[in-house]
């Protein structure tokens, strides 16, 4: 039996779970630690992570259905692309159903939730004046999951897709860096302020203006000529006003 072939019972080939292999594959492209657009083969990938070629073939499934790499001819891999098409799709999906789902969990937010709240707003602002951008990631991607919970399971897994796909953008080009912080640091002040209010509606236009700032951001280093008129209707409809953030980086 080849050594690819190999099962311990538990799902794993060659010694290695698949979703350790995924999950390892993953935070090096969300990282940028493997840049879009590198083509790279099976071969080299296997080797780099010292897995076997059966377990990193299913993960690289799981990475396509993603859309986080695009499988080539002769076994190449090729990261997928940072695109200005793709980040106003990313941001139309994200601000649609994250302002939803925020609407419906304000009112359900107890002093718990507040308070806990409270302690990721000080996390995050430690770590970005310590300018460590990888402990950012933690208490902001909870910050932000606190606020969409009671939507459900299914919502809250697809929220989170989204936010890692737009942390590759936000780290490309410069989204969220030290001396952009303050602003940051306000707008996520803004929408928790609302939220410990009761202010649902007040919240959603802090959230949909806070990701139309970022998309401002993006599109200004990626395509500053990019017809952002999808993303506009979108933030209209559901958190109307904020779209008036858009197209104003600062």
């Amino acid at each position: 039996m080849s050594p690819d072939a190999r099962s311990d019972g538990n799902g794993t080939r060659d010694g290695q779970h698949v979703a350790n292999v995924h999950d390892r594959l993953r935070a090096a492209i969300l990282r940028g630690e493997l840049p879009a657009g590198q083509v790279t083969s099976q071969v080299t990938l296997a080797r780099d992570l010292g897995v076997g070629r059966t377990p990193l073939r299913e993960a690289l499934r799981m990475l396509q259905r993603e859309g986080l790499v695009v499988s080539e001819p002769n076994r190449r891999v090729r990261i997928a692309e940072l695109s200005s098409s793709d980040a106003e799709e990313l941001y139309v999906m994200r601000i649609a159903l994250e302002v939803v789902a925020l609407r419906i969990t304000v009112p359900l937010l107890t002093s718990t939730d507040i308070a806990e709240l409270e302690g990721y707003m000080a996390q995050m602002d430690h770590y970005m004046r310590a300018e460590d951008r990888r402990g950012l990631r933690a208490p902001h991607r909870a910050f932000h999951d606190r606020l969409v919970h009671a939507a459900g399971e299914r919502v809250a897994i697809t929220i989170g897709q989204l936010f890692d796909h737009a942390e590759r953008y936000r780290l490309a080009y410069g989204a969220t860096t030290p001396g952009r912080w303050d602003q940051r640091r306000a707008e996520h002040r803004e929408i928790l302020d609302a939220a410990a209010a009761g202010d649902a509606d007040a919240a959603a236009r802090h959230l949909a203006a806070h990701y139309a700032q970022t998309a401002s951001l993006i599109f200004a280093a990626i395509d500053p000529a990019h017809d952002l008129a999808r993303l506009r209707t979108t933030i209209a409809t559901v958190a109307p006003g904020a779209e008036a953030a858009l197209g104003l980086p600062r």
